[in-house]
């Protein structure tokens, strides 16, 4: 292979510039720490919740439409608000505070004082009398610490993840360099779930090394909790260095280019989110969001009813969890190197953007099937020597790994790719509304969806409706999709219409 030849397979799997590693290598490591405590903290969290005494997976939609919701709007209004107050710095650096305070006090005092603390005999009497529907709001305020975890978990995905990391990204980082940087941000994204796995697995076997007694769950926590500390220090200080020595490089950052807060009269809360109304390019973004949350939150919740007959205690689902994150992990990672950048280059933005629908649908309707005609699979199952049950679980599992893989690879990297045409204010105030109340408005879009249909009898008989309701979902998703790449294709040629 000539050198011409070479350097073109080099710029196809590594498009970067050695000079470009002084700002890639930092917000691929912050990114990273990011993901594994998001990871490690999203495991913990299901693992509390799903087998916690009078609770279960179907406890989960009532937690993301009474609990998180709520909070991702209060948070919100406090951020828009600080927005105004402080340099992007100070409010970077106050985000990460709430969420180191608390999961330190989850383990050291909520944790450990949780039968003395969770009203275990009266949220008893009130289920054994409670309907279907009602069952798993009761479960909420049964176990309120595990609960609280749930909240402060799903809010750091959406805080340091979709608003802090990428809105820091979006606002430093060129058109030409996204198609470049950001698959490879995600590597660090996907590296971070082998290692969560890793450490959860690992910290979950304590169990098989403990003397009788003790609570294997919190020698978990302390191990889990010390390394979350440690990556969120880590945040900060990167967080710090790039701002410190790699923006005052004119060869990765000019001011000059952003658009100063003064050119645009500032928006208050409503306006922002009349300006998301009355914004055709950001309501499509919007559909995007909700849609996927709506999805793979009917998908997860299904799926990890399976997953929690199958591994009852808290130790055995997070080690199944955890080599769930390294499967997720690696197909990832595969994909953002040979998929992602490639697809971007040569099909195009809207290409790239219609295939995790796609892959959701496909893979959506091979689980759905196969749990709803389980019992006419059963000769099959049984000849490969397994249960039921166990072959629910790993179908799903396979079904999860697909759908989460496409949505790092591909999803995600376009969806950020869509506010970089757009001018400052409509980046701060519509990525605000989209990332922390659009992701969870979609996903408890969801939750609201599964509780009415949990009157009409347990997850078992609701199955059907809840696929049917999903495929009707990814249409609009995808038509949404296609229409976004025509919007997103005019903006990027003229950045000012």
């Amino acid at each position: 292979m000539d050198q011409h030849g070479f350097g073109k397979l080099r710029r196809t799997f590594w498009p970067i510039h050695n000079y470009e590693l002084k700002k890639l290598l930092p917000m691929l490591f912050m990114f990273f720490f990011i993901s594994f405590n998001y990871s490690v903290v999203r495991n913990i969290k299901d693992a509390l919740i799903v087998t916690a005494p009078g609770s279960g997976a179907e406890t989960i939609p009532y937690l993301k439409l009474w609990g998180v919701i709520p909070a991702a709007v209060i948070f919100m209004l406090i951020y828009a608000k600080l927005s105004n107050m402080l340099s992007k710095a100070n409010l970077f650096y106050i985000s990460v505070v709430p969420f180191v305070a608390f999961f330190i006090l989850f383990d050291l005092v909520l944790y450990p004082m949780q039968d003395t603390l969770h009203p275990h005999d009266l949220a008893a009497r009130l289920q054994s009398s409670a309907p279907e529907g009602v069952y798993f709001f009761i479960a909420m305020f049964r176990n309120w610490s595990y609960s609280l975890f749930y909240i402060f978990a799903e809010l750091w995905g959406s805080v340091m993840l979709s608003l802090l990391f990428w809105g820091f990204a979006n606002d430093t980082t060129k058109v030409d360099e996204s198609k470049r940087f950001y698959a490879l941000f995600g590597i660090g994204a996907n590296l971070a779930l082998e290692f969560s796995g890793l450490a959860t697995s690992h910290y979950a076997q304590v169990k098989d090394n403990i003397a009788p007694g003790v609570d294997p769950m919190q020698l978990t926590l302390n191990g889990l909790t010390a390394l979350f500390v440690v990556c969120a220090i880590s945040i900060i200080v990167l967080y710090w260095w790039i701002n410190k020595y790699v923006l005052t490089d004119a060869r990765f950052y000019d001011p000059a280019r952003i658009k100063k807060k003064g050119d645009k009269p500032k928006m208050s809360l409503k306006d922002s989110f009349k300006f998301l109304i009355h914004s055709k390019y950001l309501l499509y973004i919007a559909i995007l969001v909700v849609a996927y949350g709506i999805s793979i939150n009917l998908i997860e919740v299904t799926w990890k009813s399976q997953v929690r007959l199958q591994y009852p205690s808290m130790n055995e689902y997070l080690q199944f969890m955890g080599n769930y994150n390294r499967c997720v992990a690696w197909t990832t990672i595969f994909m953002m190197l040979f998929v992602t950048g490639n697809v971007l280059r040569l099909f195009g933005w809207r290409v790239a953007a219609l295939i995790t629908p796609t892959v959701l649908l496909i893979t959506g309707i091979i689980f759905f099937v196969i749990l709803i005609f389980m019992e006419e699979a059963q000769p099959i199952v049984d000849y490969m020597g397994t249960s039921p049950l166990y072959a629910a679980v790993i179908v799903g599992l396979i079904q999860n790994v697909m759908s989460k893989s496409s949505k790092y690879s591909l999803f995600d990297p376009t969806k950020e790719m869509t506010y970089i045409p757009l001018d400052q204010e409509s980046k701060v105030k519509g990525k605000a509304a989209i990332d922390v109340v659009g992701s969870r408005l979609g996903k408890a879009g969801g939750s609201l969806i599964q509780q009415m249909l949990f009157f009409l009898g347990p997850l078992a008989v609701i199955t059907p409706y809840i696929a049917a309701v999903i495929f009707v979902i990814i249409f609009v998703w995808i038509l949404a999709a296609y229409r976004l790449g025509h919007e997103f294709k005019n903006k990027s040629l003229n950045p000012d219409s």
